[in-house]
């Protein structure tokens, strides 16, 4: 990959953890429940459109990127910069990663 593109991909995966955390909560508090359909709307689709439409975010090889993984490692990493418990955090990854490996497998099953 070009270096031009790595920088794109490093922009559009830091654009989505960083509108996550300045706007979500802000607009749940102002709006309530209704705030956080508002927020995934705007804020996912937004980002979304950038990073796949746009295209700052590029896919090549056998690599997998996509927003779930921008915005998991750069909130965790927001939260610890900011001094948050980092041991709450690193069992809610380990679940995660748990979860996200039976749904893959389950999908596997299914289409074998």
């Amino acid at each position: 990959m070009a270096f031009p593109k790595i920088i794109a991909t490093m922009a559009g995966g830091f654009i989505f953890p960083f509108l996550l955390r300045l706007v979500w909560g802000k607009l749940c508090d102002n709006f309530g429940p209704i705030g956080g359909w508002l927020a995934a709307g705007f804020i996912v689709g937004t980002t979304w459109t950038l990073n796949h439409g746009v295209g700052l975010i590029f896919q090549s090889g056998d690599a997998w990127i996509d927003m779930a993984w921008a915005a998991g490692t750069g909130l965790f990493v927001a939260s610890a910069l900011s001094g948050d418990d980092v041991g709450k955090g690193i069992g809610m990854v380990i679940n995660a990663i748990i979860g996200g490996v039976l749904g893959g497998y389950i999908l596997y099953c299914l289409y074998v």
